[in-house]
């Protein structure tokens, strides 16, 4: 039950949005780091929010006795920009790493590789869309990190950051795919569109992602 928990939990991970609202990613915003996407199918996390998921009806969680988390990528590649440079893109997968590691840990024991018995996690830092209707985006990098005008106060709008993962769990032995997810989320608001992004800003986002794996984790766990 401890493999169940901890891939369903992963998969249905509701997103912390710092009560921002979000929809479920579309087909257009699929980045290609998962190759197939006909499986997904849209549901809801514990906590309301849509996700796009898949998990292998037959998989037997009794074969896995360890996690694998390799690197998170940023998929497709980035250019980076002055509002989103390098340090900030290269901060977003190093935390999404650590959050992964330390709430995934809590579930199996984590591995060093891959390997029979080791259930193994490629995560992505993925491209998706994002618009504000009759406004456009001020800058678009080839990842889910996108400021788009959101409010207006005194003449100056407030920019939103938004954040894009894509996920594949394999079987560490035969690399067949047993689960898949995607889903996004909406950071810190920016003050204004001259704002450099930093990691914090998205900080919230990833936390959301690793800690509502563990509450989903003890509610599965509980049946």
């Amino acid at each position: 039950m401890k493999l169940a928990s901890m891939i369903g939990s992963v998969c249905i991970a509701s997103l912390a949005l710092l009560g921002c609202s979000t929809q479920v990613t579309q087909p257009d915003e699929y980045s290609g780091f998962l190759g197939d996407y006909s499986r997904l199918k849209q549901d809801k996390s514990p906590s309301g929010a849509e996700v796009m998921r898949w998990i292998d009806p037959t998989i037997d969680p009794s074969k896995y006795t360890s996690i694998y988390i390799e690197p998170t990528q940023l998929y497709p590649k980035p250019q980076p920009t002055v509002r989103i440079p390098q340090a900030t893109l290269s901060g977003i997968t190093a935390y999404y790493d650590q959050a992964l590691m330390r709430e995934a840990g809590r579930s199996l024991p984590l591995a060093k590789s891959p390997g029979p018995g080791v259930l193994v996690m490629r995560a992505a830092i993925t491209a998706v869309g994002s618009k504000t209707q009759g406004l456009k985006p001020y800058e678009v990098v080839p990842i889910a990190l996108v400021a788009a005008a959101v409010s207006t106060a005194s003449g100056i709008r407030d920019q939103e950051t938004t954040l894009g993962t894509e996920a594949v769990f394999l079987d560490g032995g035969s690399n067949a795919v047993i689960a898949q997810v995607v889903r996004k989320g909406t950071g810190k608001p920016l003050a204004n569109d001259a704002q450099v992004m930093k990691v914090d800003d998205v900080k919230p986002v990833i936390d959301g992602w690793a800690n509502d794996m563990h509450q989903s984790f003890l509610k599965l766990k509980a049946k």
